[in-house]
Formats: structure tokens, sequence, C-alpha cells
């Protein structure tokens, strides 16, 4: 099944129920060859480091346009899917799950105004919360005080500099924030959920000698020596736990105590509907409503809520850890 556009959905179904996405598995250099428990896939020519689960290439699974990618239902059925207030059409959150089995390069995302400086749509703040981590777990987010774009070029020609990186020790159930522009290293010992702008644009400022493009000059503009980046302590809330309130994004956990109402789950200071994802952390759920066949949520799974979305019920359906993600902007809301 086909869409013909926002106005053939809104007339046809007047709603879009709740869908289940299936994960894309990506293969990158420093990922595992076997990501089980936590996935059931195994690697086949490339190691396996981050599972997408709302890239435009991921696929709908369940629901009426079961077999369509993400990317494509964006495009055909903005309002739809974002509501009203959206700035643009295009799908504004990419949520990840990182495996990282070596160190991932020093890295640095640009902002919005320098993406589009060389023509891409929009930069990359991103946030990891994390799943799981060995003791002495570490990532890096941001450089030491004092120092200098200077110092930065010689410790990428000389390999230190990791000496200048601010090291994060994490734990599970931690959130730490990295806005555009931050020196950061993904590191060992973690698994991550990564929420970010819809974007996959990387600078590679330095790599471990591995034989990979390095983008020094346009890392080093990007680079701001100071950022907002680190360890962000939780809010909590009568009914949820605010992990992380910023621009792009809110990233919330919420308890499931045998089943909650949509209406409980929705932002009460929005006035607005709009995209919501869920999350199952662990254990697994299930999504039902009158109108559309229940939804599986499995440990690991991610269900999509369109704004245009029927009233449903989250159930627990064993250890349910449900984590919701929204797209902030102005006037954006639900």
């Amino acid at each position: 099944m086909t869409l013909s556009g926002s106005s053939a959905v809104a007339s046809r179904v007047g709603e879009l129920a709740p869908f289940r996405i299936e994960p894309s598995f990506v293969g990158r250099v420093w990922g595992f060859e076997d990501l089980r428990p936590w996935y059931d896939k195994v690697a086949g020519n490339e190691p396996i480091g981050e599972a997408w689960l709302t890239g435009d290439a991921c696929v709908v699974s369940t629901g009426a346009y079961a077999g369509k990618t993400l990317g494509s239902l964006f495009a055909e059925a903005p309002e739809i899917m974002l509501g009203k207030n959206a700035p643009d059409n295009a799908s504004p959150l990419l949520i990840k799950v990182i495996f990282a089995r070596e160190k991932l390069s020093v890295q640095v995302h640009p902002d919005d105004r320098l993406a589009q400086k060389y023509g891409q749509p929009r930069g990359k703040t991103e946030c990891w919360y994390a799943l799981a981590a060995d003791p002495g777990a570490q990532v890096a987010a941001g450089l030491k005080p004092g120092v200098t774009l200077d110092q930065i070029k010689d410790e990428i020609h000389a390999g230190t500099l990791e000496e200048s990186l601010n090291v994060v020790d994490v734990a599970a159930g931690d959130m730490i924030f990295v806005d555009a522009g931050t020196v950061h290293a993904i590191w060992p010992g973690s698994i991550l959920l990564e929420t970010q702008q819809n974007c996959d644009l990387t600078y590679r400022m330095y790599d471990y000698g591995r034989p990979r493009e390095l983008h020094i000059e346009k890392s080093l503009e990007a680079t701001r020596l100071v950022t907002r980046a680190g360890k962000i302590p939780a809010k909590e809330l009568e009914d949820r736990t605010i992990l992380l309130d910023v621009e792009y994004f809110r990233i919330e956990r919420i308890p499931v105590k045998g089943s909650r109402s949509s209406e409980s789950l929705s932002d009460r200071d929005r006035q607005e509907p709009g995209l919501a994802y869920l999350f199952a952390a662990a254990g697994a759920g299930r999504i039902v409503g009158p109108g559309f066949e229940p939804v599986e949520l499995p440990a690991r799974g991610i269900v999509a809520i369109p704004a245009a979305s029927a009233n449903f019920t989250v159930e627990d359906a064993g250890g349910l850890e449900l984590i919701r993600m929204t797209p902030n902007w102005p006037g954006a809301g639900e």
C-alpha cells in the first residue's frame, strides 16, 4: 500500500495508529560481531556498531503502511506525523543504539549554521542515555579548561589528543548531553541510546591510526572550546522522570504500572499534538486501542506515535522500562 499525500491519508483513516519500526543495523569498524542478547543479530562482512531505530530507511513493520520506509512516510504525510507546527517535513530525530567494542574516533559535529554553509540541511546536537555500563566505563565529552585550538592541532598530529579531553564516568541510567561543536568520543564499556538531530554528519579529528578519512580543518572550524556538554541530572516529577529537555528533543523515562493511557503520556504544557517515540529500554510492552491491531513493543524495540494518532493504552508485558522521545522546536508541542 502506498500513500499519495497527507490529505489522502487523513481522508481515508482520519488518524494514524501507532506503529512499530524495524531497526536497521549499520556496520562500523569499532563494532561487535554479535549483538545478542540486545538484538538477535550477527554480523556479516563487517562488525555492527549501530542499530538505527528511526533512520529514514528504516521500515514500518506494523499497521496499514507496513513495508514503507519511515522517510517516505514523513515526506508524504508530514502533518499526520508531525502536527501543524513543525518547521519542515523532514523526520526530526535519528535514534540509535551504539555498540562500541573499540574506541570511536575523536570527533565533532557542526551546528545548523555550519552544516548549512556546507550544503547540509541541519547540524547535529545529540545525547547519550546509558542503557548499560561496565564498572569504570567512560566517554569523552568536551575539552579540559584552557585548551586552545593550536593545542588541539598539535595533539592531533602527535597522537596525544586524548590528554585534552574531558572524561566522564558512565553508569547505567546516566544521561550525557553533547551539543553541536563539542569535541567528544565514545569509548568501550557502555551501551548507549543516542538521540540526535536527524543528521549523520561527523568530522573526525583523530582515529587511532585507522585508515579512514579525517576532517581536521572542518572539525577545527566546528569546534567550540566551551560547550554545555556533560552529565545531566534527571528531574523527578510525580508521573515521570525528565532525563533531558533542550532544543531539538526531550527525553523522558515513564513508569508503566500495569497500563497507562496515551493522555497520561502527553506533555500537559503543550497545546498541539506532535510526534513521539516510545522505546523499551528493558522488558516488553504492548500498544492497544480501538480501531487497530495491538502493536507489540519488544525489548529495545521502538514504536512511533504520530501527531494524528488514535488514543491508545500502553500495557506492561513484563519489566517494561519505557523511554519517551519527542522533538522540540519553537511552537511545537503536545
